[in-house]
């Protein structure tokens, strides 16, 4: 992993659960584990954010905020769905109204299972999302860098 420009920032957003991983989501924010070491920042506000974590499932209720959230982000972006009901829809699952895990409304590039997941585990989680939003940085850059065209010389 190479340090970025800019703190990459988290938008977190909690779906329909228990709430079990949000207490985890927080724990990692404790000192004991930190994640502000590898430079994140926790955000409120879709705009700044580059990752996308998800947790808990999709209903009918969220699925146009989860959209909505997700569309607000900037490019590149990277969703995590951490929890076993974020990545299947979990023991919500076959509630009436569950859709399932959060990659049936929004596309996720890191997957955390676990119910609860632990800290060390959402920490993994999020430092796996940095190399892929690294790797969608990069081809973006290499996108935008025009490609040098070799002229036909006279002769």
């Amino acid at each position: 992993m190479s340090y970025f420009k800019k703190s990459p920032w988290i938008v977190h957003y909690d779906g329909s659960s228990c709430n079990g991983c949000d207490i985890e989501v927080l724990a990692c924010l404790t000192p004991m584990y930190d994640i502000e070491r590898f430079g994140i920042i926790n955000t409120g506000n879709p705009k700044h954010a580059d990752i996308f974590l998800l947790t808990g499932a999709i209903n009918e209720q969220n699925k146009d905020i989860v959209k909505n959230i997700y569309e607000q982000m900037p490019d590149p972006k990277v969703v995590l769905a951490v929890g076993i009901c974020a990545t299947s829809g979990g023991i919500f699952a076959a509630c009436y109204n569950v859709q399932g895990g959060a990659d049936k409304v929004v596309p996720v590039d890191v997957y955390v299972p676990g119910c609860a997941v632990r800290p060390e585990a959402i920490i993994d989680g999020v430092v796996k999302a940095l190399g892929v939003l690294e790797e969608k940085k990069a081809k973006m850059r290499a996108k935008k860098t025009p490609k040098k065209v070799k002229k036909a010389g006279r002769l």
